[in-house]
């Protein structure tokens, strides 16, 4: 079925790893995995994951100020431990942690009080259940030995039992099923599937049913073929995926909160982050990592806050807009208005005597700097018959120069026309 319509309007959402992990600070499900710690010792939070402090009020109007239009929430990471009181698996926060509650529907319910979709993480993988290393991938991926040799993925003896993976495909689509019928998610999120074969994870099935429940729930690609967009992380394409697609990105170096780590990306780079993807007509899914206690640092507020003041002062640079032109035509990103007739060109830092544009073929009717009205300049040189020339635009004033990034709304007459040809001999 199509994309739905408020994805690619979106621009923005937030992602959320918020699990026992956070109690030690250590890496989600893979600290053990990867043996950085005893499996004993990560479960061991269990005992100190408290969300005291947890409000999804608060969470939902900061993302809101974040200029978010959706966030999405890790329900159940590769470590098993749910966040909510499901009645399938032996993990869950709800009655084998402090916290002792279900922490999805409070969520859910906030993030549509503020008019944000709900979107939810679900990994297919679950290294602590009992029937999940029970089988093998039957063509591992380049590089991924560790499928067929991991304790937690793979049976210690080689030896497969169908009946086991029965069981836990069953326990999954159950767990699934409860997200889906409980908290009407709009957005499902899921991850580990390169464990499996599509066929392993009979995903035609899952997709299926998910989709009879609610035939407008959006599915990430990790659903493999029946994946409604694409989910490169932590690098900005610089050819962007076919199709609708989501840069997820973490906003310091890790997905989960980590006591240690403080190299966060400043406001300017996640404004450059932004502006870079929604301009190759994608969107960010910038994550944060909330304490134990469910609060989030001020380190991460103040970045979201910083990019939302941004996103606001710019609104209509972002939200109702397509990709803008494509590489060689402008020094830097850019978006288009819905009606192809007004172009905003991004510009970061100081742009000097003029901003130009190549391969316009339209006139244009006026320019002015977004956010304060200002009306600029401009002027067209050279051009051959069909070829255009080249449009240059007086550049802003310091004074009307923005902290992060300057935007040009460039008004077109008639819809955007470009040149794209190897010029005349």
């Amino acid at each position: 079925m199509p994309m739905q319509p408020w994805f690619p309007e979106a621009k923005l959402g937030i992602f959320i790893h918020y699990g026992i992990y956070a109690v030690d600070g250590v890496a989600e499900s893979w600290s053990f995995y990867s043996g950085e710690i005893p499996y004993d010792q990560y479960m061991n939070q269990l005992h100190g994951f408290t969300a005291a402090r947890y409000d999804a009020r608060a969470w939902a109007d900061l993302f809101a100020r974040a200029g978010a239009r959706y966030a999405v929430l890790t329900a159940r990471h590769h470590d098993g431990v749910a966040l909510w009181d499901t009645a399938h698996g032996n993990l869950n926060v709800t009655r084998h942690t402090p916290a002792g509650r279900d922490l999805i529907g409070p969520y859910a319910d906030a993030l549509r009080e503020r008019g944000l979709k709900v979107g939810l993480y679900y990994s297919h993988s679950d290294w602590s259940h009992p029937d999940y290393a029970s089988v093998t991938h039957p063509d591992p991926p380049p590089g991924r030995g560790d499928l067929i040799t991991c304790r937690y993925v793979a049976p210690p003896d080689g030896r497969q039992d169908a009946e086991a993976w029965r069981r836990y495909l069953a326990y999954r689509d159950a767990q699934v099923g409860e997200l889906v019928s409980r908290y009407r998610p709009d957005l499902l999120w899921f991850d580990g599937e390169w464990e499996r074969s599509e066929q392993q994870w009979g995903i035609d099935a899952l997709a299926d049913r998910i989709l009879a429940a609610n035939p407008e729930t959006i599915l990430n690609s990790r659903m493999l073929s029946r994946g409604d967009y694409a989910t490169p992380e932590q690098g900005t394409p610089l050819t962007p995926p076919d199709g609708p697609w989501e840069l997820c990105l973490t906003i310091n170096d890790n997905w989960g909160y980590r006591h240690h780590d403080h190299h966060h990306k400043s406001v300017s780079q996640l404004v450059r982050y932004f502006v870079e993807t929604i301009g190759m007509g994608g969107n960010l899914l910038l994550d944060v990592g909330p304490r134990e206690d469910g609060t989030i640092t001020p380190e991460q507020t103040e970045r979201l806050e910083g990019l939302g003041a941004w996103i606001a002062r710019h609104a209509e640079a972002v939200y109702g807009t397509t990709a803008g032109l494509p590489p060689g035509h402008h020094y830097g990103p850019s978006t288009l208005s819905a009606d192809r007739r007004t172009l905003y060109l991004v510009c970061f830092g100081d742009p000097g005597d003029t901003v130009s544009v190549r391969g316009l073929r339209n006139a244009v009717k006026g320019v002015t700097v977004l956010g304060t009205g200002q009306e600029l300049t401009h002027d067209v040189t050279g051009g051959y018959g069909d070829i255009p020339g080249v449009l240059w635009i007086t550049a802003p004033p310091a004074s009307a120069l923005d902290l992060y990034a300057t935007v040009l709304a460039v008004e077109l007459a008639g819809e955007l026309d470009l040149y794209r040809g190897t010029g005349r001999a």
